[in-house]
């Protein structure tokens, strides 16, 4: 009976989403993931940012190079590789030769991903020492070098789960490939509660604890995640053959589309050993400070642009292999407003309830550490609403499988970003200063995206229609803009308030307050995108009215 309830839970998760359904399936996963993420950043910073700066600034180096090789192998370069290629596959009825396309995707960058792990084991201390972060005393120098020999499983087991999530999101099932990384979070919470007061079996100690035990918990969560995209795979009817054919049309395909959008990746995360090897030279915590600031702003980004832009991008696809052009322009103009919309008085509001928002992964009662953070969030607010937009313009391009012309523009981006990055930390800026330079960089990278996008279309994409309704935007995001700021100064942040029992209820009001001000003013400066939020709110208020 329980394994009948099992199965049949298993099969309901995996079903086929609308567009609206995986939309809110994503955001909901990437919001409790960027929870768990809030408190797994909370106790590492509450037992050590404030204690053990080197050795946190140690652990956050140590993800540098392993991120750095599953970016370019696999991350976002499979998914919009793999994708499009996959459903004319499926489209066709050839489901023999799909399945044979992911047998030989899982084989091939098991394979390499497996050699790239041992390699970074073997390299790690002249990629810590003379690369990511040479900065680092030598102690934090050596506890780096060790925890990136064990995370470097990392990329061997993203891998193999990247591939088979993209399988599930290639048929529209987005359950588990959207609640694996709440899982992985689950794990490091793990190890941070009960890997580092060590590890015994049987009475028989096998591990002494420390920060070390994090990184243990960090392998724990991606097992973990391995399993539940395995789950996923459930009663989707998955040939799987331990074998690359080399000879499948779909999967020469993907070969070829890949390299332009690895090397995407990999440009982009240059940016961040940049960033890494830079802030270790500011002094003990830098690394830390700027890598939760840069985390807290990609949590909207990942909860608006990829969430959104990912529940759309099967349908952009399907409708460009129909050969409907119009459609196409018209699912992809709704799914910009749509992200435009929300992130721009969420980045506003981050702005004004910075203090608040970093009180929520910091308790230590450190105001350097909590101000330093706070700080560089401030300039990294363009880039929440930048990079949001960023994720759906790329995709415009996926769809059409160019993943050249993003690449292109990328490596245009990225080295003017690491140019102003250098720029201002010769001029003495600071953390602050690689904040700026991240927020105008993503600026130009949209900015040259979508004006590449907007000429290939003929001006049917950026009509005159969506020109006025973004200046009506802008104009509802500066009066709740007027709000949040007000609002901060009605209910200020303390220096006592450490604990989430008091920040929270203060954040939300304010978030709450400026949120509705935002709706009102969208209500009355006829912005569509409001209309469905307000149908829902009347649906509930007057379900019983007849």
């Amino acid at each position: 009976m329980k394994k009948f309830r099992f199965k049949s839970v298993v099969q309901l998760a995996n079903m086929k989403l609308s567009v609206k359904n995986a939309a809110i399936v994503l955001a909901s996963s990437t919001l409790v993931s960027a929870l768990l993420g809030l408190f797994r950043d909370r106790l590492l910073n509450s037992y050590y940012l404030g204690t053990y700066p080197t050795g946190i600034d140690a652990y956050t180096a140590a993800f540098t190079i392993p991120d750095f090789m599953f970016f370019i192998l696999t991350s976002g370069a499979l998914s919009v590789s793999f994708i499009p290629v996959f459903n004319q596959r499926l489209g066709a009825g050839n489901k023999k030769s799909a399945w044979e396309l992911s047998s030989s995707l899982i084989n091939l960058l098991a394979l390499i991903s497996l050699v790239v792990s041992v390699l970074i084991m073997i390299f790690a201390d002249p990629l810590i020492r003379y690369i990511v972060s040479p900065g680092l005393d030598e102690s934090g120098m050596i506890l780096a070098i060790n925890m990136t020999r064990v995370i470097a499983l990392n990329p061997f087991l993203f891998s193999i789960a990247t591939v088979l999530t993209s399988i599930q999101q290639a048929v529209g099932r987005f359950v588990f490939y959207a609640f694996a990384p709440a899982i992985y979070n689950i794990g490091i919470i793990i190890g941070i509660t009960c890997f580092t007061g060590g590890i015994n079996l049987f009475g028989v100690e096998i591990f002494e604890g420390g920060i070390m035990g994090v990184a243990i918990g960090v392998i724990l969560g991606a097992v973990m995640q391995l399993i539940v995209a395995l789950i996923g795979l459930f009663g989707l009817g998955f040939d799987y053959d331990f074998k690359i054919y080399w000879r499948n049309q779909g999967f020469r395909s993907i070969l070829k589309l890949l390299p332009a959008r690895s090397m995407d990746q990999g440009i982009d995360y240059v940016n961040s050993i940049v960033n890494t090897n830079l802030s270790s030279r500011m002094g003990a915590g830098a690394v830390r400070s700027f890598n939760q600031a840069s985390a807290l702003h990609h949590m909207p980004v990942n909860l608006i642009g990829v969430a959104i832009s990912t529940a759309f991008f099967p349908k952009l696809t399907e409708e460009l292999n129909d050969g409907d052009r119009t459609e196409f322009y018209k699912t992809f103009r709704k799914a910009l407003r749509t992200i435009i919309w929300i992130a721009l008085p969420v980045a506003a509001i981050a702005f004004f309830a910075r203090g608040y928002v970093v009180s929520f992964i910091s308790n230590i009662g450190n105001n350097d550490s909590n101000g330093t953070i706070a700080s560089v969030l401030g300039t990294l607010v363009i880039a929440i609403f930048a990079r949001s937009v960023f994720h759906i313009a790329s995709r415009g391009f996926y769809a059409c499988q160019d993943t050249k012309t993003p690449f292109i523009v990328s490596i245009v981006a990225i080295g003017a970003t690491i140019l102003m990055s250098i720029g201002f930390y010769l001029a003495g800026w600071g953390v602050d200063g690689l904040g700026l330079a991240q927020s105008l960089g993503a600026v130009l990278e949209i900015v040259v995206l979508l004006g590449i996008l907007q000429k290939r279309s003929n001006g049917k994409i950026l009509n005159k229609e969506f020109g006025g309704v973004f200046l009506r935007m802008l104009f509802a995001t500066f009066i709740a803009s007027c709000v949040a700021f007000s609002m901060t100064k009605f209910i200020p942040l303390m220096a006592t308030d450490n604990s989430l029992v008091i920040t929270i209820p203060k954040f939300c009001i304010i978030a709450s307050v400026s949120v509705l001000s935002y709706l009102i003013a969208s209500f009355f400066l006829n912005i569509d995108e409001v209309q469905p939020i307000l149908n829902y709110v009347k649906k509930i208020l007057f379900k019983n009215a007849k």
